[in-house]
């Protein structure tokens, strides 16, 4: 093996813009899913890690149970030496309108969510555990016909990739993926499956 083997990074495996939209259209075409169309677009939103997703307690993301902060402040996140004791993330407005709707359909249907309830619960009103999740969102793949199968990090991946296809910042998704090296966000810097799918499409063929 080459003894710079173990510095390569495999290019990011990421969702199309035409994958996110059929996972987005699916899961809130239909009530029962809205619960995982507000996860995958968290993880899509704010590059959300699956567990710190799934630590989120409704506290977290809202005063009263309505209306959602636009700063959140995790609890549970991926740690290192070099980390912060908190790390912070910032909910742009559509994800803000998502989860109140979560909230006010969670009140509907009589469970009146307190600060330290799950924001995410199973259908035994237990906090949603990272089997469940994963098992969902290969449903949700199927149901939308995508040809291709990721696991739920993609979600993160995508989100990191976008941000710096729309900024060329290297220090601006740094902060948005919650990175203390930036060695780690130069993932990101690759092309994106949407790019390649571009390019491909313009060959003659």
């Amino acid at each position: 093996m080459p003894a710079y083997a173990s510095t390569v990074k495999r290019p990011v495996r990421t969702l199309t813009d035409l994958e996110v939209a059929k996972l987005l259209r699916v899961t809130g075409e239909h009530r029962a899913g809205f619960r995982d169309h507000v996860i995958i677009s968290l993880a899509l939103g704010t590059g959300l890690r699956e567990h710190e997703i799934l630590a989120l307690d409704v506290g977290d993301v809202s005063h009263d149970g309505m209306r959602c902060h636009r700063h959140v402040a995790l609890r549970v996140f991926k740690r290192s030496s070099k980390d912060a004791l908190q790390q912070e993330i910032i909910l742009p407005d559509g994800m803000r309108a998502k989860l109140e709707r979560l909230l006010r359909l969670r009140a509907r249907n009589g469970e009146a969510p307190r600060a330290n309830s799950p924001l995410f619960v199973s259908r035994l009103g237990r906090r949603l555990s990272a089997r469940q999740l994963r098992r969902a969102f290969q449903v949700w793949q199927s149901r939308a016909g995508l040809e291709r199968r990721f696991n739920f990090h993609c979600g993160r991946h995508t989100a990191c990739s976008a941000v710096y296809r729309r900024t060329k910042d290297i220090r601006l998704t740094q902060r948005f993926a919650r990175h203390a090296s930036i060695e780690s966000t130069m993932i990101y810097t690759h092309s994106s499956d949407e790019e390649l799918l571009r390019v491909v499409q313009e060959l003659p063929c």
